[in-house]
């Protein structure tokens, strides 16, 4: 499954200026954070909660940064 993480980057950026900025404060590789943003590798428990900490994210909005599923886009052919 993949996760829409543009809520998340936007307040990466209000914060921070930009995700290689954040990466730093977070302690992790520019690469391993854009691959948790990308979806391509899952965000453990403890750096969600690192990272809601980081950025002022309420608990109860931690769902809204973290877990809005992306929408896949599906052409639907005529007649078929």
């Amino acid at each position: 499954m993949a996760f829409d993480y543009r809520k998340l980057r936007g307040k990466i950026v209000e914060k921070y200026g930009s995700q290689s900025e954040f990466s730093v404060v977070m302690g992790l590789s520019e690469r391993t954070l854009s691959l948790k943003m990308n979806s391509k590798v899952p965000w453990k428990q403890k750096e969600i909660c690192k990272a809601a900490s980081l950025l002022d994210i309420s608990d109860g909005d931690i769902g809204d940064y973290f877990f809005a599923t992306r929408v896949q886009n599906v052409e639907r052919k005529e007649g078929k």
